[in-house]
């Protein structure tokens, strides 16, 4: 908790902020208990130096350490909100080219995606004059005689027709030569002479698709970067594609820090519910990352280092530990990994203590909070731009929305609020606490909440929650 001088110092709007953001331990959340508490003062951190490389050299004690009593520098002032989620995408675009670089994906393979070259027809769509509807092929003007042998889809050339004659035909069957129009079967009929009459008039070509009526073979279809959804594998299909030049989902790791954490049953004896290791893989699929193992690590520092290591992943996503409590491994581990920190602390509620760091050329690390809302707070704040521009993915338009009620915000940062749309208006929704998940699982979006709050009918900028996006794409999460 805050020391009760340092509440008196401050405003009584900004000492509430800091007790309601959550101050406490173990309160609900995945990941060691450290939820969003700022550093205890005077706890030892691994200082960083130059543009947040971990100075290695400097054999700065972590949490706990004997020998240097010296009070460890204060850590550098948070990032501010959009600029954190700048130097997130900035990260992805630093990547090496090689690392992703286009891969041929079967078509079953390939929803979610992003096209990394044109899509060209490979041939005339249609190929060849089709039918358009079920009913007769007739040549010239009516009454038609109506030849036995139907025309169905899949055969080959028909006969040629001559004025006056007519045939059978199904959708998507072959035009024989020399046909007027398609006469649906609902506008037509039969006399006692079998002759076929129209009983509405017709117009040449009716209900006919000519060759390449949708496009001519070269025809450029669809640009690079576009997202492969359900329709975009149609069109590929019927283009002549067997496969699709995509770029690769970058692989993820999620490595769930905290020793009181069950991965079954009801809480009990001090021990909670882990929500973020069910959450965070869809959640990061979601987003655009091949998910390839959730570890549970607890709180073990040398299983950490280990893990980070070893991590064959292009992003490594840890829960909890982002603050400097005797349990919280993160900042330590990176700082033995000779790691370069670049998001160290969000000016934003909840999710604060995330970070953001280089620990490779091609590998980077995300730590989320504890705290489940605060861990979507950086999931969507340092995950999704880096995600997003590593999968190749166009970034979102921006959109703002009113809002129908009033929302408290932080006297210096930004918030984060879970909102449903009811109309034109941003709802806000209540249980929206760091530990929370109840008012998430409920929302629609986030609202982003400038420093001191928004008054009924002030416009917000709104974040879509990524599965509403997938959903929408027919974007599947496993």
């Amino acid at each position: 908790m805050t020391a009760r001088s340092d509440l008196d110092d401050l405003g009584v709007e900004e000492a509430l902020a800091l007790v309601n953001e959550g101050n406490g331990s173990g309160t609900g959340g995945a990941g060691g208990g450290q939820g969003d508490r700022p550093p205890p003062e005077g706890a030892a951190v691994p200082a960083p130096t130059g543009e947040g490389v971990y100075d290695v050299e400097a054999d700065q004690p972590g949490p706990g350490a004997k020998g240097d009593l010296t009070p460890a520098p204060a850590r550098p002032r948070a990032t501010p909100w959009p600029q954190a989620r700048a130097i997130a995408e900035r990260a992805a675009r630093q990547v090496p080219r090689t690392a992703t670089a286009p891969v041929s994906v079967p078509l079953d393979a390939a929803l979610g995606l992003v096209l990394a070259a044109p899509l060209a027809a490979l041939t005339d769509l249609p190929s060849f004059d089709t039918s358009a509807m079920d009913g007769w092929a007739v040549a010239g003007p009516g009454p038609w005689d109506v030849r036995e042998a139907g025309v169905l889809a899949g055969h080959a050339q028909p006969e040629p027709l001559t004025d006056g004659s007519a045939v059978r035909i199904a959708t998507g069957a072959r035009i024989p030569y020399d046909t007027t129009a398609v006469l649906r079967s609902e506008h037509g009929r039969t006399d006692d002479k079998g002759r076929l009459h129209a009983t509405r008039d017709m117009s040449h070509g009716q209900d006919i698709r000519p060759r390449g009526q949708e496009c001519r073979s070269g025809d450029q279809l669809l640009p690079t970067g576009t997202f492969v959804t359900p329709a975009v594998l149609g069109l590929a299909a019927a283009a002549g594609y067997d496969t699709l030049a995509a770029i690769p989902r970058p692989r993820a790791e999620v490595l769930v820090l905290g020793d009181e954490l069950l991965t079954e049953g009801l809480p009990h004896d001090g021990l909670i519910r882990d929500a973020l290791g069910p959450m965070l893989p869809p959640w990061l699929r979601s987003l655009g990352a091949d998910v390839i193992a959730v570890r549970r690590l607890g709180d073990d520092a040398e299983a950490l280092y280990a893990a980070l290591k070893n991590s064959p992943a292009e992003i490594v996503v840890t829960t909890g530990g982002t603050a400097s409590g005797p349990v919280d491994h993160v900042h330590p581990t990176l700082h033995r990994l000779g790691a370069e920190l670049l998001v160290n602390g969000v000016q934003v509620r909840p999710g604060h203590p995330m970070l953001l760091a280089r620990i490779k050329e091609n590998q980077h690390l995300v730590g989320l909070p504890g705290n489940p809302l605060a861990a979507v707070s950086g999931l969507l704040t340092l995950a999704e731009p880096l995600l997003r521009t590593l999968a190749g993915r166009a970034a979102p338009e921006p959109y703002t929305l009113p809002l129908k009620d009033e929302v408290h915000g932080h006297p210096h940062d930004t918030r984060l609020i879970p909102v449903v749309v009811r109309g034109d208006r941003a709802v806000p929704l209540h249980y929206n606490g760091p530990a929370m998940l109840r008012g998430i699982a409920a929302a629609e979006g986030l609202a982003v909440v400038p420093p001191g709050g928004a008054r009924p009918g002030q416009e917000l900028e709104l974040l879509d929650l990524p599965w509403a996006a997938a959903t929408e794409a027919g974007v599947c999460f496993t």
